[in-house]
């Protein structure tokens, strides 16, 4: 059985132009992102007999999936992007890329009520997997960049062999089997 992760297309949405942002500027962007536009291209689906896909809920996620793939899309909200940490203010402005990284690195070694933990994140991959798997015929999984090592590393500890990739390609397949 195989499994492909594709991360969706390139979002069609650019950074601020403003040298430094504040944080409800930089939340005002992360929504404008989640509803942008892509940038259609070309994935080589050569690696395996995709019977079935599943892909995120989120805009980006479900344009990707029917690009790719000719059947039905199986949508399942547990494939969504971590949501980034809720910085919020008018006080402290920065790059923005110096707040994306910030946004990331808090959420991974600070816990916050509103946000979701690794345990929980890597729980709904646990769920997905195990849908994926129910399928028993190769499978494409389409999500996001934040979810996509902890995809690999539940295929990973599951059996499957697969690339490493760190920061996953948008529109690239990675191909797991077993």
């Amino acid at each position: 059985m195989k499994i492909g992760l594709v991360r969706h297309f390139r979002v069609k949405h650019a950074y601020p132009a403003k040298l430094l942002v504040t944080p409800d500027e930089v939340a005002e962007w992360f929504a404008g992102y989640d509803n942008a536009d892509i940038e259609y291209g070309h994935v080589d689906l050569s690696g395996g007999d995709w019977q079935h896909c599943f892909c995120s809920d989120l805009p980006r996620a479900v344009k990707t999936a029917r690009a790719i793939f000719p059947g039905e899309i199986i949508i399942l909200k547990d494939l969504r992007e971590i949501e980034p940490y809720p910085f919020r203010g008018n006080r402290i402005k920065l790059p923005f890329l110096v707040w994306a990284v910030l946004v990331r690195l808090v959420w991974y070694f600070k816990s916050h009520p509103n946000v979701e933990s690794r345990r929980a994140v890597r729980e709904r991959v646990r769920r997905v997997v195990d849908r994926v798997l129910q399928s028993g015929s190769d499978s494409l999984v389409v999500s996001h960049a934040a979810l996509m090592p902890f995809l690999r590393s539940e295929l990973k500890r599951r059996g499957f062999r697969g690339p490493w990739f760190g920061h996953a390609a948008n529109g690239l397949l990675y191909v797991f089997e077993r």
